[in-house]
């Protein structure tokens, strides 16, 4: 029996294998652990806040409610709104509330006789009930109330900020009113007597800065942005909606009115004064409030209390209307001034507008029209919709914000188990659109890769995309049956070629000739250039194999069948090279879950075709013979023409499978990681890996054990023959068969036979070395067996007969390594040549010899060995052997219970040499049989080709013209 071994210093994935040779065992594989991600949870954190200990005096107020922080895009139960950016600003520009805030809660400036301290947190449904209800934000009744910070900027000395408890339907002015309150400032002289002047009297700012390294609350604080609220703004909204950027922080500040509205007009003033674009708050009343959903969106009632002066609500709802913008337009922070020349741009581009005179015009339309005036950016990829599912939902331009950009359907989860759904940069709302359907990859430098996921319908300039594909400026990349888009790279100077290549050929050109109406339409060529470069195909010398999936199993089955029934005059090799070309096109061009399917039924093909020959061996050498017949050996001819389709096949399927797991690793690096199939592929090609090991295995165990059949017969004659022929001269190294004492030649032929055989096959150097490796220890262990049979009863352990069995090895050691066997030979029969020399060892010395002595000259050989060879060594008639060769009393156990004899069971594991394959695939066929086997699978797929086409479509193969 055998065993099998990978070899190590492969691939990782392939650890050691051990198999019995003769036995058809799968094997073991490693299995891969399913690829997933997990995503972190968003963890509810509590905050709170409470006053600094400046004022001892003031009672502490109750510990405010915990606040419940959200990661940025989630739905907020405090607000409603949900996380979509869009989705929020559109809901706050449908308000209109009517925004009264006369008849307000506990400390509003319509409270009759001033509110009791603390009325807002101990009468919450009542300060929530008594704001006027705002159709637009019913859904923010519910929400819990927050507590807000509001720093008194000097008001009272040694208090950083007092806590405010608010909620979504606190107005800045109620706000305003209890923080005051707080300050103690509610009866200070600040204006006319009576809280609603005092109220009137100061301003609730948000201010933007950079925080110390201590937070908001330590260090430091320099206000770099500030903005007046208005009375009816929602600042629990405000702070909600509108986050600071990185780097940055938020927080209100109470300060005059006066004060506040000079520092805003001073900070917007050197703003403008810079260039640089960066965000500024408007000091407009009007915008405030309708960027934070305020009241201000609609008409003011008489009881609005807001401030402003009689008659103004219309002209100031009409300049809200026209501030409201669309979502690509939050960033642009432009002059009053180049907003009317936009809005007279976009109404000079209406329907009509040549013949009407520019005027006042609905403030809505201009919504509609800037809507539609996109810029495309220049330093980013994007992608142009050219044909969409939905075009109330869909977008014009879908920008590349990171250097991988999927397209996807998106979803609450994927189908396995419930886990996360893959990320989505962009979102397409089709039925026929996978989670995960697109991957585009855009680096700094070009070109672009588009790689579809499994089963997803993708379509490049037209043609449909099963693999990985470069994506250029300028081409048409399809989604499904829907979405069209065309691909842009503003960052290589131009739009893409002068000439997309979506386009025909030659448009509105001469046709050259009748041909043309057959002509391809995507690629342009002609009925005359197609044929042409069919036929350049059919008959070129480039090692490519075309193939359609429909016509895979009547390939692989041509080409297994011709070499199994070797047909032609193929290279050795020529199978493996071509079963490589068909691995080679799958893994390239077809789609991702063909390769596997393609392997599987490759290995089986191989395997089943390998077993025919092995039961067709066994037929011409049974293993019982009939009664009677006496058993004919095998000569080395006749094991030479048997075993040679079972070492070609060995050596083509060893050459494979190194192929075969280099796609493999391939394929698991450059797939998508996110495959919820990507398991099941690699399991699939392990398991035809497998089935190449076997059929590996099997080859060579019906190999070795044929040759070491044929050895069985030949080797007695090591032991005895004679080389001292009469006028005989014993052959020097390096000599030739026929040289050789006629004893030896039987033995040396077979090595020969099997020598020439692994040559002619092109047998891997790791498998010839391990082929002779186990007939070297197979002829050590039969010579061995047989020295140590026949020397009992009999006189054979002499000088004499030793000094010739020494010269027959010596003999053959010498022939072994002028073929290049040396090394190998030495190291498997070191043991028979150490039994040998103590025979050959003469009578005088060897009686003068110990067992301790005895023991260290002869270290391979078993206690038992030794006393064997010693307890039967021919001294002389009727001499015993000396009491110095007894073991001692430590020994006597290894010596009266071990085996004289050599176990077969002890060979070398066979390691299959799985490195880089040998197979060439690159430059032109060379070889002229390969060329010609490879044209004669061409044509036969064009044969199978032409005969699904009716018969008046088929047309023979073409010819190509003669240069």
């Amino acid at each position: 029996m055998l065993s099998g071994d990978r070899k190590e210093g492969g691939s990782p994935r392939f650890g050691k294998l051990h198999l019995p040779v003769g036995l058809w065992i799968n094997s073991p594989r490693k299995q891969l652990a399913k690829l997933g991600r997990r995503w972190p949870s968003a963890a509810s954190v509590k905050s709170s806040s409470s006053d600094t200990g400046s004022r001892s005096s003031e009672p502490l107020p109750p510990p405010p409610p915990h606040v419940e922080l959200r990661r940025v895009g989630a739905v907020k139960a405090a607000g409603g709104a949900s996380g979509s950016r869009a989705k929020r600003i559109s809901q706050l520009f449908r308000g209109s509330g009517t925004g009264a805030t006369g008849s307000g809660g506990a400390g509003g400036p319509g409270t009759p006789g001033g509110a009791q301290r603390w009325a807002s947190e101990k009468k919450l449904p009542e300060l929530a009930a008594g704001v006027a209800p705002e159709p637009p934000l019913v859904t923010r009744a519910t929400a819990p109330p927050g507590v807000l910070k509001i720093f008194g900027a000097g008001l009272a000395s040694g208090a950083n900020y007092k806590s405010v408890l608010a909620t979504a339907r606190s107005t800045a002015r109620e706000l305003v009113a209890e923080a005051l309150e707080r300050y103690g400032l509610a009866g200070s002289p600040g204006g006319s007597p009576g809280e609603s002047s005092c109220v009137d009297a100061f301003a609730l700012c948000d201010a933007l800065g950079r925080p110390a390294a201590g937070g908001v609350g330590s260090g430091e604080w320099r206000a770099e942005h500030l903005r007046v609220l208005g009375d009816s703004e929602r600042p629990l909204l405000v702070q909600e909606l509108w986050r600071a950027r990185p780097g940055w922080a938020r927080r209100f500040e109470l300060r005059g009115r006066e004060e506040a509205r000079r520092l805003e007009q001073e900070a917007f003033g050197a703003a403008d004064s810079d260039g640089t674009g960066a965000p500024s708050w408007r000091p407009q009343k009007n915008r405030t409030r309708a960027a934070s959903g305020g009241a201000a969106l609609a008409s003011p009632g008489p009881g609005s209390g807001s401030g402003s002066p009689a008659g103004s609500g219309g002209k100031e709802r009409s300049e809200n209307l026209s501030l409201r913008r669309s979502v690509s337009e939050l960033s642009l922070q432009g002059r009053r001034r180049r907003q009317q020349e936009r809005r007279q741009q976009a109404l000079s581009m209406a329907p009509g507008a040549a013949d009407a005179q520019i005027g006042p015009a609905d403030p809505g339309d201009f919504d509609q029209l800037t809507q539609c005036l996109i810029q495309a950016p220049s330093n980013r990829p994007y992608f142009l919709l050219l044909q969409g599912y939905q075009d109330a939902q869909d977008f014009v331009v879908y920008v590349m914000t990171r250097e991988q950009h999927v397209f996807g359907r998106g979803g609450n989860s994927s189908a396995r188990g419930g886990s996360p759904a893959p990320y989505v940069d962009t979102f397409l709302n089709a039925p026929d659109i996978l989670p995960r359907h697109c991957t585009v990859r855009a680096g700094p430098e070009p070109p672009a890769m588009v790689r579809p996921s499994r089963g997803a319908p993708v379509t490049h300039n037209g043609c449909l995309l099963l693999r990985e594909a470069e994506l250029h400026p300028g081409d048409l990349l399809g989604l499904g049956e829907h979405f069209l888009f065309m691909y842009k790279d503003p960052r290589t100077g131009g739009s893409g070629p002068a000439r997309p290549p979506w386009l025909p050929a030659r448009p509105g050109a001469t046709p050259p000739g009748p041909g043309w109406a057959f002509s391809c339409r995507l690629c342009g060529r002609g009925l005359q250039e197609r044929g042409e470069a069919l036929a350049a195909y059919l008959d070129g010398r480039e090692p490519v194999l075309r193939f359609r999936p429909r016509e895979e199993e009547a390939l692989l089955g041509e080409i297994v069948r011709a070499a199994a029934a070797g047909a032609g005059d193929l290279p050795p090799l020529g199978p493996a090279t071509l079963l490589a070309l068909c691995v080679q096109h799958s893994a390239r061009e077809l789609e991702l879950g063909h390769l596997p399917r393609l392997l599987g039924r490759l290995a089986r093909l191989i395997k089943e075709a390998v077993w025919e020959k092995i039961k067709e061996i066994g037929d011409r050498q049974p293993e019982n013979h009939p009664e009677g017949v006496p058993e004919v050996p095998l000569t080395p001819e006749a094991v030479s023409v048997e075993l040679r389709p079972l070492m070609l096949w060995m050596a083509n399927t060893t050459e494979l499978l190194s192929f075969v797991q280099e796609k493999v690793l391939e394929m698991e690096k450059e797939a998508d990681q996110e495959d919820p199939q990507l398991c099941n592929d690699l399991e699939l090609c392990d398991e035809a890996m497998a089935l190449l090991d076997e059929v590996i295995m099997c080859t060579f165990q019906q190999s070795v054990y044929y040759l070491t059949k044929t050895l069985y017969s030949t080797l007695p004659a090591l032991l005895d023959s004679n080389p001292f022929t009469a006028g005989a001269e014993l052959p020097g190294p390096g000599a030739e068969l026929g040289a050789m004492p006629p004893g030896l030649r039987p033995t040396l032929g077979v090595f020969q036979a099997a020598l020439e055989l692994t040559s002619q096959c092109e047998l891997h150097p790791d498998l010839v070395s391990q082929t002779f490796g186990y007939l070297f220890f197979f002829s050590n262990a039969s010579l061995l067996n047989s020295l140590m049979e026949r020397g009992q009863g009999r006189p054979f352990y002499q000088w004499s007969r030793a000094v010739q069995i020494r010269t027959n090895l010596d003999l053959v050691l010498d022939w072994l390594q002028g073929a290049g066997l040396g090394d190998i030979a030495t190291e498997f029969f070191r043991k028979l040549s150490i039994a040998v020399n103590l025979l050959c060892v003469p009578r005088t010395s060897l009686l003068k010899a110990s067992w301790s002595s005895l023991r260290t000259d002869h270290p391979t050989l078993t206690p038992a060995q030794l006393h064997h060879l010693l307890s039967h060594y021919q001294l002389g008639p009727g001499r015993g052997t000396p009491p110095a060769w007894d073991p001692p009393p430590a020994e006597r156990d290894a010596v009266d219970t071990g085996d004289i004899f050599e176990s077969f069971s002890s060979h070398p594991p066979l390691i299959l040499p799985l490195g880089s394959s040998r197979l060439r695939l690159t430059g032109p066929v060379t070889d002229d049989a390969l060329h010609r086997e490879l044209r004669r699978l061409r044509r036969l797929l064009w044969d199978l080709e032409q005969q699904e086409l009716p018969a008046n479509h088929r047309h023979g193969p073409p010819v190509a013209s003669p240069p």
